[in-house]
C-alpha cells in the first residue's frame, strides 16, 4: 500500500473530550474514528488490525471442534420473554418495527442460538456441537468509555457448547480454556494474562475471566504468587484462601486488569427455557447442558495499544500489524525514488505486507508518522544510505538500528521477522 494512496492521515491532537489511551491514539494514528460515544469506525488500517484478531481467533475455535455461523443481530421480544431476559437485561437496545412488533439488537445470542441449535439435535448421538459467530454486538452501555475497553457496539466472538452431562461439559470447559491462552500468545499477551476467578456463575458459583495486566485497565484482581491463579476484586471478599494451591490471602498481589474474555457454564439454564432436551442411551428425555465462551475482538485491539505503546505512539505485534514493514523514502531524489521502489516490490513480491510511505513530506514528518503508526519494522532509504546502497533497518521495539545492504533485506526479514 502506497501511503499517498491511503485513506487517513495522522493527526497530532484529536477533537473532543476523548481521554482513554487506546482510542487517543488509535484516533491520531488514522486507526479508528468516532462516530459517538462508544462507537466507531474501523478504517483501513484498524479493519486490518481487526481482521487478523480475527482469522487468529478463529483459527484456534476450528481447531477445538467449532463451527461458525452468522446470527442475525435483530432479535424478537418473544424469545428475550422466554428467559425472563427482556425486563432483565438492563442493556438491551430495543425498538419496534413497522410490524408494530417489538425486537432487541443482539447484546448476546443465547436466546437465538438455543432454539436454532433445537431444531438439529435429538438424540445423544448428535452431541455434542460446538457453535460460534463473530459479530456485532450491542449494549445499551451507561458507562461507555475507555475506547475500545467499553463500548455500545463492539465485535465478539461467542461460543457456545451443547452436551449431554456436566462431565462433558467440563472436558470441553478445559479444552476452551487452553485455546484461549493460544489465542493470548499469538497475540502477545499471554504473559499479562491471567485465569481469573468472578461472579456470575449460573451453573456453579464462579464464572472464569481472562484478565490481562494494563496500567488502565477497570478491573481489579487479586494474583496469587504462590500460583498465579487471580481472583476479581468484586468476589475477593468471599475468598479465605487460593482455590489452587491453597495459599493464605496474604500472599495475593493487587493489579489493574482488562477483562479480554470470559467463560460460563450455563448448564441447563437457557436449554429448560426452550424445552431443548434429547433422548439419551437408555430411552430417557433429557436437558441439554451448555456453556459461553466470549472474546471481545474490538476490546482486544484496544488493549493490545494499551499495553504496547511508548511516547511516540502505538507498538505493533507482528502478528497483528496491519502492514509488517513500513518503508520510508526520505528524498525526491529520482534514483532513491527508483531504489524505493524496487525494495518495495520485492519485498511484496516475496510476502511482506508493506506499507511505503511515497508522500512528499519532509523527513521529520515521516518518521514521526511512523512511530506513531507503530508497524514491527521500519526500513530508511535516505540519500545518505543510497549511497551506501544499504537500508537503514529500525524494529519498532526497540531503539536499535542497522545498515542492511539492499540485496541483503528480504533475507535479514526473512531470519528476524517470519
Amino acid at each position: 500500500m502506497r501511503q499517498s494512496f491511503l485513506l487517513t492521515k495522522t493527526k497530532k491532537q484529536i477533537e473532543g473530550d476523548e481521554k482513554s489511551l487506546n482510542a487517543v491514539l488509535l484516533i491520531r494514528a488514522g486507526f479508528i474514528d468516532k462516530l459517538t460515544t462508544g462507537v466507531y469506525t474501523y478504517l483501513p488500517l484498524g479493519l486490518k488490525v481487526l481482521a487478523k484478531i480475527e482469522n487468529i481467533i478463529r483459527q484456534e475455535m476450528n481447531e477445538i471442534g467449532g463451527q461458525e455461523i452468522l446470527m442475525p443481530a435483530l432479535t424478537p421480544k418473544q424469545n428475550w420473554e422466554k428467559t425472563n431476559r427482556w425486563e432483565g437485561f438492563d442493556a438491551l437496545f430495543k425498538l419496534q418495527g413497522h410490524d408494530n412488533k417489538e425486537y432487541a439488537l443482539g447484546a448476546t445470542h443465547e436466546e437465538v442460538v438455543t432454539p436454532l441449535v433445537k431444531k438439529n439435535i435429538f438424540s445423544y448421538k448428535d452431541l455434542p456441537k460446538y457453535i460460534y459467530q463473530i459479530q456485532d454486538k450491542f449494549r445499551n452501555e451507561p458507562r461507555a468509555k475507555s475506547g475500545l475497553l467499553r463500548g455500545r457496539e463492539f465485535l465478539m466472538k461467542d461460543l457456545y457448547s451443547f452436551h449431554k452431562d456436566e462431565a462433558d461439559l467440563n472436558n470441553y470447559y478445559q479444552k476452551v480454556k487452553l485455546s484461549y491462552f493460544k489465542i493470548f500468545k499469538r497475540l502477545g499477551l499471554k504473559d499479562l494474562t491471567y485465569w481469573t476467578f468472578a461472579s456470575g456463575g449460573v451453573f456453579t458459583k464462579y464464572s472464569h475471566e481472562f484478565q490481562t495486566l494494563a496500567d488502565n485497565g477497570e478491573d481489579i484482581i487479586y494474583i496469587c504468587e504462590n500460583c498465579n491463579l487471580a481472583y476479581n476484586k468484586e468476589i475477593i471478599t468471599e475468598i479465605k484462601e487460593c482455590e489452587e494451591c491453597k495459599a493464605s490471602k496474604d500472599k495475593f498481589k493487587e493489579a489493574k486488569a482488562i477483562e479480554t474474555g470470559n467463560i460460563f457454564k450455563l448448564g441447563n439454564r437457557f436449554s429448560k427455557d426452550f424445552a431443548f432436551n434429547y433422548i439419551d442411551e437408555n430411552g430417557q428425555k433429557k436437558d441439554i447442558v451448555m456453556g459461553c465462551y466470549g472474546i471481545g475482538l474490538s476490546r482486544i485491539m484496544g488493549t493490545l495499544v494499551e499495553v504496547n505503546n511508548d511516547a511516540k505512539g502505538i507498538i505493533w505485534p507482528v502478528s497483528v500489524a496491519p502492514y509488517q514493514v513500513h518503508l520510508l523514502a526520505l528524498s525526491d531524489n529520482k534514483r532513491l525514488i527508483k531504489k524505493s521502489e524496487d525494495i518495495y516490490n520485492e519485498l511484496t513480491q516475496s510476502g511482506y505486507e508493506v506499507l511505503f510511505d511515497d508522500r512528499l513530506e519532509s523527513p521529520g514528518i515521516k518518521l514521526n508518522d511512523a512511530d506513531l503508526i507503530g508497524l514491527p519494522v521500519r526500513l530508511v532509504i535516505s540519500d545518505k544510505t543510497l549511497k551506501q546502497a544499504s537500508v537503514e533497518l529500525k524494529k519498532r521495539s526497540n531503539d536499535n538500528i542497522e545498515l542492511i545492504k539492499f540485496e541483503k533485506v528480504v533475507k535479514y526479514l526473512n531470519d528476524n521477522l517470519k
